[in-house]
Formats: structure tokens, C-alpha cells, sequence
């Protein structure tokens, strides 16, 4: 048999198990999370095994050990993925949550409802923890999911969604509601991006390169996540000791993420004392800053504890670094740095930081990001932090999902006419 037949296969099951999820109640889809919760604690050693296997090949072909370390499992992080699933259970069900509901003069009921995607194709990297969140999440709001990891991780999905499929399917959910996409090359991925038909939509969670070429190839509705070259931009009169703390936080709290900044734009009127402070405290921090013209001028003398300021160049204001690395530019006006931002932005996050109600106004109407944050930090743009509970990733385009994606937007709609005879 093929590797697209497999897939195809695979995808056909899902099918199948996606018109008998749709109509669960809450009630049976909390249960089955709650099995694969307990079930991943269970087998924490089967898990951890797989994985063990994982981190050795891994090693013996030369990932870095910023990828060992996701990849990597132990016990506090299986935990983890378990009370994610628990954590899950908890979020009200998007399923037939009424969107809008009206009665036409002619009497007819018209009502617009949530329901499931479908079948939800997951296509990501490196990180275990994806299988048992993706998994959870699709389930909740009704839907099959093919979940489809990184080759370096192979042995430890597997072992995962070996447990997940078995505790559901005993917990009284369809067969084959969760399932593995046969294969570990780019061929099973470009056998799912063409099930069209057989799959309702695929979401890539990665690097760049991952999403561009889903997007690129995909026959099959994608919904695009994540690449994020987010800004901060300081304007006049705004708060300086705050926005060092917004700055420094939105670079260095977590620099491998998508909602990480990686440019700074500082307006002229306050670049003079505002350039010096920050880079000093992001070279202190570690953080490698690349200028133009008036940052290098003003940043100054090279402390010895920290990296040089380097000339930056358009790769720099087009980089999503994921790295302690900060591209930096003084910008005259406000409307410089729009331009600026609507010309190099992803379309992740942008944020400001200004005492000015007006120019907050004027900055929030002209973006075009997913997310706009005013005198707060990047790194907010999350599911969690936002209050969904969880997310599946962070959308940056512009059609149905936008911004995190939490269980609402893992479904669609449907409207119920209900009439009493009528005709047309």
C-alpha cells in the first residue's frame, strides 16, 4: 500500500468519526478528556520511553539544544499535557452556541449556530505537547483530528496518540477520532494538503518554511499561523520608565516565541534620552541590537558585559529572529512608524506605548495586525493569557480565525430556518 492510500485511508476514517463527534453532548466529549488525562498519567513511563528514543536520534543527527529541549519530555511535562487536557474539559462547548437569532416578517426562525470544522488536519514541529493539546482541543468542539508531528519526534507521538486514541475510543468516542497521518517524509504531508474533500482544513504550527509551504500547496483550506515579527513602537511623550519595562519584557521574557518582539521604533522626540537606556539595558540583558543610522549614533559605547550594536539592514527589519536579537530604529513621526510596521510586520502584534490618546487612536486605527497592544507587552498575545483557556495557534490572516484560536474558532456555522409550512 502507498503512502497516499494510507493517508487517504486515514483520512477517510476521520470522516467517518467526525459525523459521529459532531452531535455528542458536552457531557460525553468531557468524559473522553478526562480518560486521556488520566490514561497519559497511566502510561507516563511507555510515554517517556518512546521519547528516550526520540532525544537519542536527535542527538546522533545534530539538533540543537534549543530543539532537544523541546522535544524533551518528563514527567512534570506529561503532567502537564494532562491537566491541559483536564483544563480543556473545563471550557464551556462552542457546539450550538447561537451566534444570532432572529424571525423574519414571514414568521420563518432563523437561527446561526456553531459547528464543527470537521476533520482538522494538525501539520507541526518538534514539540510532543502539540499531539495532546491539538488532540484535546479538536475533540472539544466536535472535531476528527489527523495529526500529522515532526519526524524527530516520531516515536513520542506515536506512543502519545497511541494512548489518546485508545482511552477515547473506551471512553465511548468514535474510532479513529484521533489518529496519527501515516508516514514520516514530506510526501504524507503532501498527500494530506491534496485530501481535499476528505479534509475540511489543515493548520501548520511551525517555522516560516512550514507555513509558507502549506500555504503554497495546500488544496485543502488552510488557516495560517503564527510567523511573528511583532513591534513595539515608543511614542512622544510616553512613559519611559514603562516602556523600558514593555520593551525588555516583549524581547527577553521568552525570545522564541511568535509574540516576542523584533523591532523597536522609538520616535525622534524622545530617542535622545530613550535610545541609550534601552540599549544598555537590552545589551545587559544580552539581547544583540541591530540599528540604523541614529540608534548607532546614540547607543553609545560598548559595555563590556554585553554584545555590540550592529548596522541593521531590510533582512533585519524583515527577521523573525526567535533569538535575543532586537532590530532598532528612530523614527520622526508616528505616522513614520506605521508606515514602517505595515511595510515589515507579519501581521502578528504590534504595540505602543504613549500617554497620547489621540496618537493611540491614530496608530490602533492604521494597523493591520491580528492584535494591536496599547502600553502593554507583545508577549500577551496568547490564548491563555486572552482568557480562552487554551489556544491552537495564533492566526494571522484574515479570514473566519484571527488571533489566538481557541475552541470558537475551531468550528463554523451552520443556520437552522425553522418554518411551519411556509413556501416560497
Amino acid at each position: 500500500m502507498t503512502t497516499e492510500q494510507d493517508v487517504r485511508d486515514a483520512a477517510r476514517r476521520a470522516k467517518d468519526a467526525a459525523a459521529d463527534l459532531a452531535p455528542l453532548a458536552r457531557a460525553a466529549k468531557d468524559a473522553a478528556l478526562h480518560a486521556m488525562a488520566d490514561a497519559l498519567i497511566a502510561q507516563t513511563a511507555t510515554v517517556l520511553a518512546a521519547n528516550t528514543k526520540d532525544l537519542t536520534n536527535g542527538r546522533a543527527a545534530g539538533l540543537t539544544d534549543g530543539l532537544l529541549d523541546r522535544l524533551a519530555l518528563d514527567e512534570g511535562r506529561v503532567a502537564a499535557m494532562a491537566q491541559g487536557l483536564r483544563d480543556v474539559a473545563g471550557l464551556p462547548d462552542p457546539v450550538g452556541e447561537v451566534v444570532r437569532g432572529y424571525t423574519l416578517p414571514n414568521g420563518l426562525e432563523v437561527r446561526q449556530v456553531r459547528v464543527p470544522l470537521g476533520v482538522v488536519a494538525i501539520v507541526y514541529e518538534a514539540r510532543p505537547n502539540v499531539t495532546v493539546d491539538a488532540a484535546g482541543l479538536c475533540l472539544k468542539s466536535g472535531n476528527a483530528v489527523l495529526l500529522r508531528g515532526s519526524a524527530s519526534a516520531y516515536e513520542s507521538n506515536t506512543a502519545l496518540v497511541a494512548v489518546l486514541a485508545e482511552a477515547a475510543e473506551k471512553a465511548g468516542l468514535p474510532e479513529a477520532s484521533v489518529q496519527l497521518v501515516p508516514g514520516t517524509d514530506r510526501e504524507s504531508v503532501t498527500h494530506l494538503m491534496r485530501a481535499r474533500g476528505l479534509v475540511d482544513v489543515i493548520i501548520p504550527r511551525g517555522g516560516a518554511g512550514l507555513i509558507s509551504h502549506v500555504v503554497e500547496n495546500s488544496i485543502v483550506p488552510v488557516i495560517e499561523t503564527g510567523v511573528g515579527n511583532c513591534h513595539v513602537y515608543v511614542d512622544a511623550g510616553a512613559d519611559l520608565d514603562m516602556a523600558e519595562r514593555i520593551v525588555l519584557n516583549a524581547k527577553t521574557h521568552r525570545p522564541s516565541v511568535c509574540n516576542a518582539a523584533e523591532s523597536l521604533l522609538v520616535h525622534r522626540a524622545v530617542a535622545e534620552e530613550f535610545v541609550p537606556r534601552v540599549v544598555t539595558a537590552l545589551r545587559h540583558a544580552g539581547v544583540t541590537v541591530h540599528g540604523d543610522d541614529d540608534v548607532l549614533r546614540l547607543a553609545g559605547g560598548e559595555p563590556m558585559d554585553g554584545p555590540p550594536v550592529l548596522p541593521a539592514t531590510d533582512e533585519d527589519w524583515a527577521a523573525e529572529y526567535l533569538s535575543l536579537d532586537l532590530a532598532v530604529a528612530v523614527v520622526d513621526t508616528l505616522d513614520d512608524a506605521v508606515a514602517h510596521i505595515r511595510r515589515w510586520s507579519s501581521g502578528h502584534t504590534e504595540a505602543i506605548v504613549s500617554a497620547s490618546q489621540p496618537a493611540i487612536r491614530r496608530f490602533v486605527s492604521r494597523m493591520d495586525s491580528a492584535a494591536v497592544m496599547i502600553n502593554a507587552s507583545t508577549r500577551f498575545t496568547d490564548g491563555g493569557e486572552f482568557g480562552f483557556g487554551a489556544e491552537i495557534g495564533i492566526s494571522t490572516q484574515k479570514l473566519h480565525a484571527r488571533g489566538p484560536m481557541g475552541l470558537p474558532e475551531l468550528t463554523s456555522t451552520s443556520y437552522l430556518v425553522t418554518g411551519d409550512g411556509h413556501t416560497r
